[in-house]
């Protein structure tokens, strides 16, 4: 009977501890996404031309600190108040991504100061380690652009959120960059 007596209060704490695991586990998987939350989730993202640019759907999700400006500041706006399981299309205006084209940025330098068989297409990595395209060569001097090459386009990316759990907030910077 005593033995009966043990088993019966061993299979109630595990009941109750699992019952209380399963809270924890649900209560994870309600949290919203805000400012000092790990996120995780899935990306295609693709151009007004309607081709896609990249896209990590069948890899690992990336995973970032929401509100220490780790993506574009359109799309993390957007991801606000969204939790695990949830999909959207998220359009994001060139200003709120990689900014407008610049056509200052287009800047003409010697061509005996690039590698010798640059051609136009190119992509260099210039010395602040920023890409730049080769747009023009000439026998003296080669035409290059400085801009991101998602400058001045409509982003659109259709998120699926994987995983929101609490992050380390000491991460999360005190002010939001508009």
């Amino acid at each position: 009977m005593r033995q009966g007596r043990h088993l019966l209060l061993s299979l109630l704490i595990v009941m109750s501890c699992g019952h209380v695991f399963s809270e924890q586990v649900h209560a994870q998987s309600d949290l919203a996404i805000a400012d000092g939350m790990k996120v995780s989730l899935e990306y295609t993202l693709t151009l007004p031309d309607k081709s896609v640019a990249d896209s990590n759907v069948g890899q690992a999700p990336i995973t970032f600190l929401q509100g220490a400006h780790e993506i574009v500041p359109g799309l993390e706006k957007a991801l606000d108040g969204m939790k695990a399981g949830q999909k959207r299309r998220i359009d994001v205006a060139a200003q709120d991504a990689y900014g407008p084209y610049n056509n200052k940025l287009r800047q003409s330098v010697d061509k005996d100061k690039l590698p010798k068989d640059v051609k136009v297409g190119d992509i260099l990595q210039a010395a602040d380690n920023r890409l730049v395209k080769v747009l023009e060569v000439d026998e003296k001097k080669v035409l290059i652009d400085l801009n991101h090459p998602l400058a001045g386009k409509m982003l659109t990316f259709d998120v699926n959120i994987v995983k929101v759990e609490k992050g380390d907030t000491s991460d999360v910077p005190d002010s939001k960059t508009p």
